[in-house]
């Protein structure tokens, strides 16, 4: 093709959800498209040569000239060439080796197998896309949740257990909560990505080829990787041992499954009947085909919809840590999605970065919401200073006077501050205690102090 045009593929990342984003085309594709993985390739043949070169097994003349050919090198001429031959590295080394003297085509790809090239480059071009775009992706979501965090975090939120109401919590803290999984999962993930392995090791990992021509073959292993910027795994088979990027992919599935339930979240407080925040709604944006007054949570269900096509990839992340004896190539297929995996990460976080920047929050929806179950939210504070005064049976005592207050659709504080029997506790509660018996938006906790702490810490 002269010119990549996103509606010819079949992936809906292409077309839809990256392709025609020059953002997140700049931010994808150097690392995680065929190109990229055709270039990181080259990329180890160049370290490798440059290694030989410095151990005097060639001359710093032919590196060069290696170095020179890999960087023309083009996907579509190793694809043809792997038609030719049915082999994908070897493509690549042909293609290499047409560009160089007859001096230099012996040390291209010397000493190393296809899996030496591909283990490598892969861990190089997944550390590289999460290092340079996918944390810091995730870490504009996190600062945007901060802010929101911090302007919200006293305003009063009624708090959900199971789809009903619970206690008055503040919706900067709510929010907080995020903040705190998705700064530790950032760490997670960097740890993990900078943990990711290569190897020059050979067929079966035993440096058989390599000790040939160097006496010590781990070191030589370390110096071509470092040009590369990964560690060598401690030991190998044909392949790098899996949990590497098992691990590291377990992380960023992880998160995902974070900006999922913050997603799920959001959509649900959208609802007309909670209405307590709303999507940013563009003025020639349409909601409905057929309802023109439809304003629907699009960015927060995509988010969700993008993990569910995601979240079920890890199983087979999982089973390619199957591999028989020193190799088999059930994952040569299957290992190819992963970079769909990373892309779809840092797709969901740009989208939620930047839907959560436009939120709207509706303060009147909050406090309406939480009106609703005020007269109830007593109870809890109620039945615990109760015990703490002593109190024989505080628990039950203050359910049977819930029960008649709803009976009697009545407030459930002007019941229990004039029963008879709890007088004589009551006359114990301090005049604080007592306030808040009576006015139970204070009964917050400490969720401001909690929210600000939590902001601090990962900003």
């Amino acid at each position: 093709m002269a010119s990549f045009d996103p509606f010819d593929s079949i992936s809906p990342l292409d077309y839809r959800y990256y392709g025609r984003n020059k953002d997140l085309f700049t931010k994808i594709q150097p690392f995680l498209s065929e190109t990229a993985a055709v270039q990181y390739q080259a990329k180890v043949e160049v370290a490798l040569a440059k290694v030989l070169a410095q151990r005097g097994i060639c001359t710093k003349k032919i590196a060069d000239e290696i170095a020179q050919a890999a960087q023309h090198v083009k996907p579509e001429e190793v694809y043809a060439e792997e038609d030719r031959i049915k082999h994908n590295i070897r493509a690549l080394v042909n293609c290499i080796r047409k560009n160089v003297s007859d001096e230099a085509k012996p040390y291209v790809h010397f000493s190393t197998t296809s899996h030496d090239i591909i283990c490598s480059a892969d861990a190089a071009r997944f550390k590289d896309f999460i290092v340079q775009s996918l944390i810091p992706e995730l870490n504009q979501l996190n600062h945007t949740l901060i802010a929101l965090s911090r302007r919200e975090k006293a305003t009063l939120q009624i708090g959900r257990t199971h789809g009903q109401h619970a206690e008055p919590i503040t919706f900067g803290f709510a929010m907080a909560q995020y903040v705190a999984r998705i700064g530790h999962k950032i760490q997670d993930i960097s740890v993990s990505a900078k943990d990711l392995r290569g190897k020059i090791a050979g067929a079966v990992g035993g440096y058989n080829a390599l000790s040939l021509f160097v006496n010590d073959p781990e070191a030589f292993e370390k110096e071509v990787l470092l040009e590369l910027g990964i560690p060598p795994s401690p030991i190998s088979t044909q392949v790098v041992a899996a949990e590497y990027l098992t691990d590291a992919i377990h992380d960023v599935v992880s998160c995902f499954g974070i900006l999922a339930n913050l997603a799920d979240d959001l959509r649900h407080l959208q609802r007309s009947e909670i209405a307590e925040v709303g999507e940013s709604f563009g003025k020639e944006q349409v909601g409905s085909s057929t309802m023109p007054h439809k304003r629907n949570p699009i960015s927060f269900e995509n988010v969700k919809s993008l993990w569910k096509a995601t979240m079920p990839r890890m199983m087979t992340v999982y089973l390619d840590q199957i591999s028989e004896h020193q190799r088999d190539l059930t994952n040569s297929a299957s290992s190819r999605f992963v970079p769909e995996i990373l892309a779809t990460l840092l797709i969901a976080a740009n989208r939620m970065k930047k839907a959560i920047e436009k939120l709207s929050v509706d303060r009147s929806s909050l406090q309406h919401n939480f009106d609703q179950s005020k007269d109830m939210i007593a109870a809890e504070p109620l039945y615990l200073l109760l015990a703490a005064h002593h109190h024989p049976d505080a628990h039950e005592k203050v359910r049977q006077v819930t029960l008649i207050a709803q009976q009697k659709k009545r407030p459930f504080q002007d019941l229990a501050l004039a029963d008879k029997e709890l007088a004589p506790y009551l006359k114990k509660f301090s005049k604080q205690q007592l306030d808040l018996v009576k006015h139970p938006e204070k009964y917050v906790g400490i969720c401001a102090q909690k929210t600000e702490k939590i902001c601090k810490q990962w900003d």
